[in-house]
């Protein structure tokens, strides 16, 4: 198997959370499948247009303080591919930080040499299971990208 799709899907789950952190809507429903569903971490189910308008505002930087992906984890099986990684948040609310992690999967679908989401699923992560900061991929505080 060539390394370009595993490129291709790399670049797409930088592209997703950045689009999450800058509240890219648009941009967004370029990469996201036109039967796209999303299972979030209560169960609930959104369909592609309810998951897009919340999607235009579900980052508040003053809200969330720190956000970050890690232990990303991509497997590809023929026109389909799952990329997995873990979101640590830390969100203030009332002056109190709540320190959090959510795994996700996103499945997606190779159609026409075109690669585009067709579900994305968050789990929450108790405090035994936290991958290490060794994993990270990418951080942000308050809405802009961390610098070491």
């Amino acid at each position: 198997m060539s390394c370009e799709p595993l490129r291709t899907l790399k670049a797409l789950n930088a592209r997703f959370i950045r689009n999450f952190v800058t509240n890219d809507a648009e941009a967004h429903d370029a990469i996201i499948h036109t039967r796209f569903v999303c299972v979030m971490p209560n169960g609930a189910r959104l369909d592609r247009k309810s998951y897009l308008k919340r999607w235009a505002t579900a980052f508040d930087p003053e809200e969330f303080v720190y956000f970050d992906y890690r232990n990303e984890s991509i497997s590809i099986f023929a026109n389909v591919a799952l990329v997995r990684a873990t979101n640590k948040h830390v969100r203030l609310s009332r002056g109190t930080e709540n320190v959090g992690m959510t795994v996700y999967t996103d499945t997606y679908l190779e159609e026409q040499g075109n690669w585009k989401c067709i579900q994305a699923q968050l789990t929450p992560v108790t405090a035994g299971h936290y991958p290490g900061d060794e994993t990270i991929i990418r951080a942000w505080v308050n809405g802009r990208p961390k610098t070491d």
